[in-house]
């Protein structure tokens, strides 16, 4: 066939770091497309690869039988013995090697053309392998070309996109900078695989604290939950588990220095560290931090708090176009209502729902009962049990309770 096979696989295996197994494979396909050109289909062939003449050798297998119908794929039991081997039984399947030599240039190069693409195809999986293996990883690439705003990063072996909405907004590079990012996502294409990168994922500050803080990457420090408004605020909530090893401290790191360092990969992009906690309403202070807060009112039916904050500190709790108090709503799950003392002391003068001083009701269900008419702890007194059915997780046995218990207030004044 004209080909040093050996010569050809070591090189492409030194050259490209593929295996010499899938090398070996892919020119016996290639050998046997090719011999099934010249044979045809309708012969049983099969390709084998020959290491102490360093040919791929070319076998026609056929049935042995006592009677042929199909001449290309059986033989009759006396030939097979007298011609291949004198032990054979019927039913039995053999191999004859067959004359590669007629495969002739033109098959040769068809042969050859099939190694070529088996071989791209072979290194296009090594690269899919190597970058789904790091998928969720940072890794470092340099900034190749620009599409539009989307930037086309090299990463070594292969291209990764950085579209722009994964993009810390306000950011700028170079061709040629170096730049860090996110594998958000490998799929295979018919080229080369489609790596998906970003710097705006909340996991992408998580992977930043685990290069630069080795008590996170351990897991001593875990960071619980991040809530994040690229290239502005965000927030990590995290915990240690070791008693002796503050959390916040260590990611923090001495005079600041590893979390100066993630901020400015982050393009200046605020940090906030604060410790974890499993009372929600501990944590929704702390997250609150550096404001003060005087007063939480929970509603935990509609996972929501009311915080009161002093008069003085009510912008710094709420931050900037109401960062601060989103991002907290993020980083807990819960709907948050910052507001001063002196807007709560003045709701407070105000005539609020009488309703709410029946105990057994909560206040969700007090705000329906009064907007549907019952105005007053009389009119819910005189109510029936029918009426109040009707209303959302109100069974027979709670509007019972609901009416005997306005009743009993009334009658104690």
């Amino acid at each position: 066939m004209g080909l040093n096979i050996s010569k050809v696989v070591d090189q492409i295996v030194k050259e490209k770091g593929l295996k010499k197994e899938d090398l070996i494979d892919a020119i016996e396909a290639a050998v046997l497309s090719a011999a099934k050109k010249v044979y045809g289909d309708s012969l049983s062939l099969e390709a084998q690869y020959n290491p102490d003449i360093d040919e791929v050798e070319i076998f026609q297998f056929k049935v042995v039988t006592d009677q042929v119908t199909d001449p290309h794929t059986q033989i009759l039991l006396h030939e097979a013995r007298q011609s291949l081997d004198p032990n054979c039984q019927i039913g039995d399947e053999l191999g004859a090697k067959l004359d590669a030599s007629r495969l002739g240039r033109i098959a040769a190069q068809s042969a050859k053309q099939t190694i070529i693409q088996k071989v791209k195809d072979a290194e296009r999986d090594a690269v899919y392998d190597e970058f789904i293996s790091r998928k969720f990883e940072v890794i470092s690439g340099f900034v190749h070309r620009f599409e539009r705003r989307d930037i086309v990063v090299n990463l070594g072996k292969a291209d990764g996109i950085l579209r722009e909405k994964e993009q810390i907004p306000g950011e700028t590079f170079r061709r040629g900078d170096r730049i860090q990012v996110y594998i958000l996502d490998v799929t295979k294409s018919l080229r080369t695989p489609q790596i998906e990168l970003s710097r705006t994922h909340p996991r992408f500050l998580v992977k930043l604290f685990e290069i630069e803080v080795p008590e996170v990457a351990e897991g001593t420090v875990e960071i619980v939950v991040v809530a994040r408004e690229p290239g502005v605020r965000a927030k990590i909530a995290v915990r240690s588990h070791d008693t002796g090893i503050d959390p916040v401290g260590t990611c923090v790191g001495v005079k600041g220095a590893r979390v100066q360092n993630i901020i400015q990969e982050l393009r200046g992009e605020r940090l906030d560290i604060i410790p974890w906690s499993e009372d929600t309403v501990k944590f929704v202070c702390n997250a609150l931090s550096p404001a003060r807060v005087t007063k939480v009112i929970v509603d935990n039916d509609a996972r929501s708090m009311d915080v009161v904050v002093p008069n003085d500190q009510l912008s710094l709790a709420i931050g900037r176009k109401g960062q601060n108090v989103r991002l907290v709503a993020k980083l807990t799950g819960w709907r948050i209502d910052v507001r001063s003392e002196e807007t709560e002391k003045a709701a407070s003068s105000v005539d609020i729902n009488p309703l709410f001083s029946i105990d057994c009701l909560d206040h969700s269900l007090a705000e329906r009962l009064y907007d549907a008419g019952y105005k007053s702890v009389e009119a819910l007194a005189g109510a029936k049990a029918d009426d109040l059915v009707g209303f959302e997780d109100v069974d027979e046995d709670l509007a019972q309770k609901i009416i005997s218990r306005a009743s009993s207030m009334v009658n104690d004044t």
